[in-house]
């Protein structure tokens, strides 16, 4: 059985890597060699899922495909490039990372957009399984500057996932596909928390003072286009500001323990692991 993880240099496919090296054959998809992180009985490939002619080769014996794709307005396009390849190649179970709230009625366009490509792969005739993991952990890396912490939630809660759990629930699911086949999962961490929770967890963790900085919807748009980001990400952001405020994260499940076997990870758990990165933020 060889497994394809497309999105290999992302942060949920980097993980899925690290968890299935060495115990399974696996195949990673990736535009640019370069950039891979090279790891131990990994085969890396180079193929674009915005270039369908570039899939034929790289899924060529793939048995399972881990299927993400970046948020953005071309994730349908990209999606459905994948999928077509899968069916092409005899691909026997695709595992997809969808999006939290995935529906033709979600809050925001990236929902609706993964809404779409959900459909497309429930109707593909190739056995499937679903993910729609919670807000990640990792994406606070980028939220703390000194002694502030930033983020999108306004001042509700939200059940928290460190992605090295989704990772952990892709690797079980891809390892034994039939399992889980049909089967939509909504992974959580397992407490639901404000910003400002987590904003004492770092600060206790740092033995430093950091507090969490609420802003509206289109401050945090405003934030974002003001370091970089392009004008459709950043007001997609915006509308998950708007959703996460109004308490649309706040829930909590079993689904990790349920698949892999082990309660996930706390946030404060999270910070302690990543002390460095929040300490030179």
């Amino acid at each position: 059985m060889t497994i394809l993880i497309t999105g290999a240099t992302g942060t949920v496919s980097r993980e899925v890597l690290r968890e299935l090296a060495g115990r399974q054959p696996v195949r990673a998809l990736v535009r640019d060699a370069s950039r891979a992180p090279q790891l131990d009985g990994v085969d890396y490939v180079v193929g674009d899922l915005d270039s369908p002619t570039t899939l034929t080769p790289a899924f060529e014996g793939v048995t399972t495909l881990w299927l993400l794709t970046p948020m953005g307005p071309m994730a349908p396009s990209q999606s459905m490039n994948a999928v077509w390849a899968a069916r092409q190649a005899g691909v026997r179970h695709i595992v997809r990372l969808s999006a939290i709230g995935a529906a033709h009625d979600a809050p925001t366009r990236n929902g609706r957009l993964h809404a779409l490509s959900d459909a497309e792969l429930q109707e593909s005739g190739i056995p499937w399984t679903i993910l729609r993991p919670s807000y990640f952990m990792q994406n606070l890396l980028a939220s703390k500057a000194g002694e502030h912490l930033y983020g999108l939630f306004g001042d509700a809660r939200v059940g928290l996932i460190d992605a090295r759990d989704i990772a952990a629930v892709g690797a079980e699911i891809l390892a034994a596909p039939e399992r889980h086949e049909g089967v939509i999962y909504t992974p959580t961490g397992p407490e639901s928390i404000s910003l400002d929770q987590a904003a004492q967890d770092i600060a206790r963790t740092l033995g430093q003072p950091v507090r969490y900085v609420p802003q509206s919807p289109e401050q945090a748009r405003d934030a974002l286009l003001h370091a970089g980001l392009d004008q459709w990400s950043a007001e997609v952001l915006a509308e998950y500001r708007v959703a996460y405020g109004s308490g649309w994260g706040d829930f909590t499940n079993d689904h990790v323990a349920r698949v892999a076997g082990r309660p996930p990870r706390g946030f404060a758990e999270f910070v302690r692991d990543h002390r460095e990165h929040f300490a030179s933020a």
